[in-house]
């Protein structure tokens, strides 16, 4: 291949760059991003950064001085709109195509929003470094009251940086128990009282019936129970859909993200995706899935790059994913698979002193850990996750 091009400027995507280039690739590669801004570290975007601790520059993945030794071309705020898989180009918005060998899907996702909300002032979704910015200058403005409409970790996230902050916050959660999918029913009632904890308002098993405005400015939620919470800022927290819509009519097969093999390959020949907007099979889960953590933004970099290059699907390593989330005082570590039927083990430490240690386990297996301000003890756990491809059945009775 003398030229590859990478959609999307994200951790996964300039993964993929570093990936080609430590498996010796030294032809061309074009970078497109949707946005003006390198590559970035999203996850400080609710924490660190909206508090305003940190400066847009300390989130940079990279530098001038890397760039330039990966031989990246960029084409910043550029956005593809289509894939011409017959003669394997990149088309973008203004028309420009460009031509290539091979193509690293890494266009992430997309924060899902309420219908008839766009334009409305004071109604935030948070995804990018500029939505970010735009949360970040309200929250500083001395606003008095926030609504955070769901209760997943973006949104646990911007409600204990808003009560940090000093706002009066609601959280509205429209399951009754919040991070029952991702936790189970028993951890996600412990995370959920660290709102409680604080003082902060969560009003579970309940939905948003309309947001209300005057001026064209948000002024309240109205909740599908009848109740109105005043507001002066919402956040749309109600989770995030691929960004693949550009593949439409493309030939590469779509189905809830880019539908790839254990090593990233599409169902066209020179075409990988990598990071949210890849649903395949992880060797760890056992599940065909897109996995929306960091950590798997650059494994699954790492293979695809080699399944590019080579023409053969690489195999990936059986790594358990992992994710961390600060909220108030708490860093919250999850690494495996919670499945429907796991049970809970509490290894170390309480579940009301918010300080503690707890492994899944399946058929008795582990497969999960969870720690609340525990970090040594979930990095000892977390090794000794089992994956999915070596689970021994129980045997029938």
């Amino acid at each position: 291949m003398k030229h590859i091009t990478v959609v999307g400027a994200s951790l996964a995507g300039l993964g993929a760059v570093r990936s080609l280039r430590a498996e010796g690739y030294d032809g061309g590669i074009t970078v497109v991003g949707e946005e003006l801004h390198r590559p970035y570290d999203r996850p400080p975007l609710s924490k660190a950064y909206l508090k305003g601790d940190v400066t847009a520059d300390a989130l940079e993945l990279g530098d001038a001085e890397e760039y330039e030794q990966l031989g990246i071309h960029w084409e910043l705020g550029e956005r593809a709109v289509h894939l011409d898989c017959s003669s394997t180009s990149v088309i973008l918005a203004n028309g420009r195509r460009i031509d290539t060998d091979g193509v690293v899907v890494a266009t992430g996702s997309t924060a899902r929003r309420l219908p008839g909300t766009d334009g409305l002032a004071g109604v935030h979704t948070l995804r990018t470094l500029d939505d970010a910015r735009s949360l970040r200058a309200e929250l500083l403005g001395g606003a008095p009251r926030m609504v955070v409409i769901g209760a997943g970790f973006i949104g646990a996230e911007v409600a204990a940086t808003a009560h940090h902050l000093g706002l009066d916050v609601t959280v509205v959660e429209a399951l009754d128990t919040p991070l029952e999918r991702q936790l189970g029913a028993e951890m996600g009632r412990v995370c959920a009282s660290l709102h409680t904890d604080h003082g902060v308002r969560l009003l579970c098993g309940t939905g948003v019936a309309e947001l209300e405005s005057g001026g064209g400015r948000v002024t309240g939620v109205r909740l599908t129970d009848g109740r109105l919470l005043p507001a002066d800022i919402v956040l749309v927290g109600v989770g995030a859909r691929p960004v693949d819509d550009w593949l439409a009519d493309s030939g590469v097969w779509v189905d809830n993200g880019v539908v790839c093999d254990a090593g990233g390959a599409s169902s066209v020949p020179n075409v990988v995706a990598v990071g949210d907007v890849a649903r395949r099979p992880h060797p760890f889960t056992g599940r065909h899935a897109r996995i929306e953590h960091w950590s798997n933004a650059a494994e699954s970099a790492a293979t695809a790059a080699r399944t590019l290059l080579t023409g053969e699907s690489a195999t990936p390593r059986a790594t358990p994913p992992s994710f961390w989330s600060d909220q108030y005082d708490v860093r919250i570590q999850l690494a495996g698979c919670v499945g429907p039927g796991a049970v809970v083990e509490l290894v170390e430490g309480c579940y009301e002193s918010r300080s503690f240690a707890a492994l899944y386990k399946e058929d008795g297996a582990p497969t999960a850990v969870l720690a609340m301000n525990r970090s040594k003890i979930f990095n000892r756990l977390r090794r000794t996750l089992i994956p999915a491809t070596e689970r021994v059945a129980p045997a029938a009775v």
